[in-house]
């Protein structure tokens, strides 16, 4: 299986004043195309570290991160924002959404970004939309649809680059358990159509949804109870 994602010995460290803090101290791990992998940990576990250097949003201290066999962690902030913009599909707790525009347009801004001709941008978005469900509210606005429905505009969002990873963070944070249902069904449906997925949560029920659950602890990926130090590889 190709590895869509691999990381060695990724650490992280923040200065604080005169302290150093590290947030992670050396995770390795790999995704394979297709998998569908929950990380989850405590607040302060280096989680939330993760997600931003798997999302390109920040660069390891020390280590290597390959997305679709692409070594990242040495680019310029320019190269990052283009990995960022075609090669991840992020979703996120908060929606992001544009609440002055609509959920076609919301949707149509990844393509903006990426110099996309205008009816290209249009029928690619319509089509994402039709596949979360949604083909029938492309003219509405964030306002005027449901927590559960701006998340599927989220995540059309996110599918409509193609990209080789979906990045979800949280993502049934703000949401009812109905509107969670929903959604953790809609990413049940991409992983089965080939999609591949990570899950950052802090909540069991969530997690259990994955093919696999990646646990975080004190910067470190979590060994399962009674294996040897260094016997697992996440």
């Amino acid at each position: 299986m190709t590895a869509i994602l691999s990381l060695r010995d990724v650490r992280k460290t923040y200065a604080s004043g005169h302290l150093e803090v590290e947030a992670l101290k050396g995770i390795s791990m790999d995704v394979h195309e297709g998998e569908y992998v929950a990380v989850m940990g405590p607040s302060g576990s280096g989680k939330s570290t993760l997600m931003h250097i798997l999302g390109c949003l920040d660069i390891p201290s020390s280590g290597t991160y390959e997305l679709a066999g692409t070594d990242v962690s040495a680019m310029t902030e320019t190269e990052l924002a283009e990995v960022r913009n075609r090669r991840i599909g992020f979703v996120f707790q908060g929606f992001n959404l544009l609440p002055s525009m609509s959920a076609l347009r919301n949707v149509e801004l990844p393509l903006v970004y990426a110099g996309a001709p205008r009816e290209e941008r249009r029928a690619r978005a319509i089509a994402a939309l039709e596949k979360v469900g949604l083909g029938e509210r492309v003219e509405h606005r964030p306002g005027e649809l449901s927590g559960g429905q701006q998340q599927r505009v989220a995540v059309a969002r996110a599918l409509v680059t193609e990209p080789a990873l979906i990045l979800a963070d949280e993502p049934t944070g703000n949401l009812d358990s109905r509107s969670t249902e929903d959604v953790l069904g809609l990413f049940a449906e991409l992983h089965k159509a080939g999609r591949t997925i990570m899950l950052i949560t802090h909540e069991a029920e969530v997690a259990a949804v994955a093919q696999r659950v990646v646990r975080i602890r004190d910067g470190l990926v979590e060994e399962p109870a009674g294996t040897s130090a260094g016997a697992v590889r996440a």
